[in-house]
């Protein structure tokens, strides 16, 4: 990049990469796509895409090719990344970067690629992520606000999962939601008087980034999720950037102590970290779907892993801002899933004392144990279950359900003051190869955190670690279900770390 040369475009990009099916394997990218667009006019100044082989063609799993149709056969006699750094790189490079779920997907695989052949990786000027622009400013009326269900919305057709359609039909979105937006602002008292807009459209706002209930401060850097640098002032007027400028500060402080929490806006190293910590996360927030085991896709109301998700702690939650929605389902029916201020949310729950150990009472269809235990519910954390639970069940009821319901917090008669909960450790399958889906940490008593590998599916092993007394730190989802009957919310955890003082 010369010194004089403009950068001023904004550069939209997508990568396809393979899916991990075990636990410490990394992505591959697969396909890369990417389009300029002027920035005054969004017209497409020009466009690359390439397939790309990686090191290791067995990466490639028949679970990825499902997810985006790229075998091994169609990238053998494709470039590898090193072949096509360089052109990536001028791509990139000191332009304002724009996509869907990109700071937390793309922008990761980016840095990730660049490092493994020993190159400098390119830095943006400015991000744009889309997923967390619409959820702002679009609100829930789109469902889970996938990259699918915004093209659904507004009759876009099918995604591809192909990088450069994706890419495509992302600039297609932006445009119908900012014609929408541009409309309703037009004349909100006639569009919006009788609409169904959520009311968490735009999340309410915290006085001196104040909690209305706790008074206490956020740590949310405001930069963190999305920004702009000089060029916001030299292209103040174009399209893209006033989705992201008006009522920003507004729009991310709800998401307080997610994941990225004080983070250099332009420094995405940490997110790329982050991403590794999870499979099943990172499969989730590239909009693809990961195979588990039958006990966890039986259910016709399992909540999908959301892309934007934030982790909050019990105590940080609003009562009143938890709610739920019914969202598009893979196979044409509709989910029900949880929000916090219009967020999809996971919990933290930190020193969990574990009431009973692990459970193989009932059996999958491949007759694996479904493996879940007990652990005491602190009131802050009965509190949003509880929410959760009405949120839920209301919902269950409206859409026709007529399950009997099964509460969260477990409370038996005469131990009121002593309630449980269940937290499900999910199996993933890779072809006849079964693993935990849930990342398992210990704790030492010098504090030092090490990941546990387990080199088989042993439910007495992992017994043995989660014995009753024993303290947990708990990252976990809040599936809703309905099955055979049955209808509740089952608690999922994503990460344990176990305090072994």
């Amino acid at each position: 990049m010369g010194p004089n040369e403009d950068r001023s475009e904004i550069v939209f990009f997508d990568v396809e990469t393979t899916v991990p099916t075990r636990p410490g394997q990394g992505f591959a990218i697969l396909e890369f796509g990417a389009i300029l667009v002027c920035p005054r006019t969004l017209t497409e100044l020009r466009n690359y895409s390439t397939l790309v082989r990686p090191a290791d063609l067995s990466l490639i799993s028949p679970l990825s090719e499902r997810c985006n149709g790229i075998t091994a056969d169609a990238v053998a006699a494709a470039p590898t990344f090193a072949d096509i750094a360089d052109a990536v790189y001028d791509l990139l490079h000191g332009r304002i970067w724009a996509g869907h779920n990109i700071l937390r997907f793309d922008c990761a695989r980016i840095r990730e690629a660049f490092a493994a052949i020993n190159q400098p990786a390119p830095e943006p000027k400015g991000a744009i992520d889309s997923l967390v622009v619409l959820t702002q400013k679009f609100g829930r009326r789109a469902g889970n606000m996938k990259m699918a269900s915004l093209a659904t919305y507004f009759g876009l057709g099918q995604q591809t999962h192909r990088s450069l359609d994706d890419v495509r039909m992302n600039l297609e979105v932006l445009k119908y939601c900012s014609t929408v937006l541009f409309l309703e602002s037009s004349l909100p008292d006639i569009l919006t008087a009788n609409s169904w807009i959520s009311p968490n459209a735009v999340t309410r706002s915290r006085s001196n980034g104040k909690s209305p209930i706790d008074g206490g401060s956020s740590n949310m850097n405001h930069d963190s999720v999305m920004s702009s640098s000089a060029a916001e002032t030299k292209e103040e007027n174009h399209p893209i950037q006033s989705l992201t400028r008006n009522n920003a500060d507004e729009a991310v402080l709800d998401t307080a102590q997610s994941n990225i929490d004080k983070q250099d806006s332009f420094d995405l190293r940490t997110l790329g970290d982050e991403m590794q910590k999870s499979i099943q996360s990172d499969v989730a927030m590239n909009e693809k779907p990961t195979q588990e085991s039958p006990d966890m896709s039986s259910s016709s109301f399992v909540s999908s892993a959301s892309s934007g998700y934030v982790v909050l702690e019990p105590d940080q939650m609003v009562i009143s801002a938890i709610d739920g929605s019914l969202v598009p389902s893979l196979f044409g029916s509709r989910n029900i899933e949880l929000q916090h201020n219009g967020f999809p949310f996971q919990l933290h729950c930190a020193g969990l004392k574990v009431r009973f150990g692990i459970s193989t009472k009932f059996f999958d269809n491949a007759g694996r144990p479904r493996l879940s235990f007990v652990v005491d519910a602190t009131p802050s954390l009965c509190k949003v279950l509880d929410a959760c639970d009405s949120v839920v069940q209301k919902l269950s009821l409206d859409s026709g359900s007529s399950s009997d319901w099964r509460p969260v917090v477990i409370r038996k008669e005469g131990f009121y003051n002593y309630p449980t909960a269940r937290l499900h450790i999910p199996t993933a399958v890779c072809g006849e190869v079964a693993f935990y889906a849930t990342e398992i940490y210990q704790k030492e008593s010098s504090g030092a955190v090490q990941r546990l590998l387990f080199s088989k599916f042993d439910a007495e092993e992992l017994g043995s670690l989660f014995k009753p007394g024993t303290f947990v730190d708990a990252f976990f989802s809040l599936d809703p279900y309905d099955y055979q009957q049955n209808a509740g919310i089952k608690l999922v955890a994503k990460k344990l770390i176990i305090d072994c003082k």
